[in-house]
């Protein structure tokens, strides 16, 4: 009978992280961050915690990652450590293991309870082609549209949704080659992502957003009253 695997001991300390993904690197894929980011704890000599079992792994939680191809100045994980730690001292040490490019912004203590529930919608910035008097027309034809149905390849094949109704607020505004979108997402299942809204554009109103529009995650976090996005870090009541 094979040997039952030890039990490793639960985390002592849980730290939040936020960070962005720049330039070049918002090509990176979720599966290629987490590849970097385990070398970066481990060149850091981070205590982490390990999870139990024949095969232990580092204790990190990801949450809400960007798609990719998207830069983003908001993204999050959770880590559990094995002895308590100054998150100062977790950031500047992960800041010089990580590439230029996957930045390290903002660590931390957890006050408990699910980081991914706090995020709850997205503030992007579109950055797109077309001209100014024609995105803004289309984006009024968007808000003033009930529904907009598009489709998306998902893991299960061609799924048709709503575009529209994950959108809370839209807007426009010139920029020097082009115009600039300002969009936030409410956060739900499937999942909308502002490329959804472009093709959305595209099909209410027949906006070209161009061969290679921009597209950043400014933030994430809870949607406030007003339809801003909130910080998911700052302490709770």
């Amino acid at each position: 009978m094979r040997d039952q695997p030890e039990q490793q001991a639960p985390p002592v300390q849980r730290l939040r992280i936020r960070y962005a993904k720049r330039g070049r690197l918002r090509f990176t894929s979720h599966r290629d961050f987490s590849r970097a980011f385990e070398r970066a704890v481990f060149r850091a000599r981070v205590p982490m915690a390990y999870s139990s079992g024949f095969n232990p792994h580092p204790r990190i939680s990801y949450a809400g990652a960007a798609p990719t191809g998207s830069a983003s100045e908001a993204e999050y994980l959770e880590i559990g450590l094995a002895q308590v730690v100054d998150p100062a001292d977790i950031h500047a040490e992960l800041a010089e293991a990580l590439p230029t490019g996957l930045d390290v912004l903002e660590v931390v203590e957890s006050p408990g309870g699910s980081l991914a529930d706090r995020l709850e919608a997205s503030h992007w910035r579109l950055d797109i082609a077309a001209l100014p008097e024609e995105a803004a027309a289309a984006v009024s034809t968007f808000m003033a549209t009930e529904s907009v149905l598009v489709e998306r390849m998902m893991k299960k094949g061609l799924r048709e949704f709503d575009c529209r109704a994950a959108v809370v607020s839209l807007t426009s505004s010139p920029r020097e080659e082009g115009a600039s979108l300002d969009l936030v997402l409410r956060h739900g299942v499937p999942s909308v992502r502002p490329d959804d809204v472009l093709r959305g554009l595209a099909a209410v109103a027949g906006l070209e957003a161009g061969g290679a529009p921009l597209l950043t995650r400014l933030a994430q976090g809870p949607l406030e009253d007003d339809g801003s996005v909130g910080d998911p870090l700052a302490a709770t009541t």
